[in-house]
């Protein structure tokens, strides 16, 4: 299964479209996270939000993670030794109010397990070849320790902000 997440906080139709209309051709299940996108796939199971529990299961059973350049995702999928293809949201096309996505992608490129897509040409050869999975032997003790200790954090401020909605 190919997990695709746009995050949650805002949209990003382009990346849902262009991943649907690869769907069927690509022959895998797909679920897809979509947000507040008034896109609506037909090629692919979706939901508005996935609750963060389900989200790590979903990422977890993966076979590729396809997503914006959110740091959330990005250290969830290299918790789980997940191949991740990252699609930055652009300012120019008002996806963010900024180019830091352009930014965080270009400090991951060329890491195991990381692919890069800038157009939906090279999101495609990334559907139907995606990059190889990250191995631990791949990530420095150190840089494992400190993705583990961000994602520890994460799900703290997660169950802390949920008591108090």
């Amino acid at each position: 299964m190919i997990l695709l997440t746009v995050g949650t906080q805002l949209p990003f139709d382009r990346l849902v479209e262009a991943v649907d209309g690869f769907a069927a051709a690509i022959g895998e299940s797909m679920v897809a996270q979509i947000c507040r996108g008034t896109y609506i796939p037909s090629h692919m199971e979706w939901h508005r939000v996935i609750e963060p529990v389900q989200f790590e299961n979903l990422v977890a059973s993966a076979s590729l993670v396809v997503s914006h350049a959110g740091i959330g995702t990005i250290l969830t999928a290299r918790q789980h030794l997940k191949p991740l293809v990252l699609f930055p949201r652009l300012a120019s096309l008002g996806e963010h109010r900024n180019d830091h996505q352009l930014a965080t992608t270009a400090a991951l490129a060329g890491r195991p397990g990381i692919a890069i897509a800038t157009r939906i040409d090279e999101l495609r050869v990334y559907l139907e070849t995606p990059p190889r999975s990250p191995t631990e032997a791949n990530a420095p003790a150190s840089q494992r320790q400190l993705c583990d200790t961000i994602v520890d954090f994460i799900k703290q401020a997660q169950v802390e902000g949920s008591r108090h909605v």
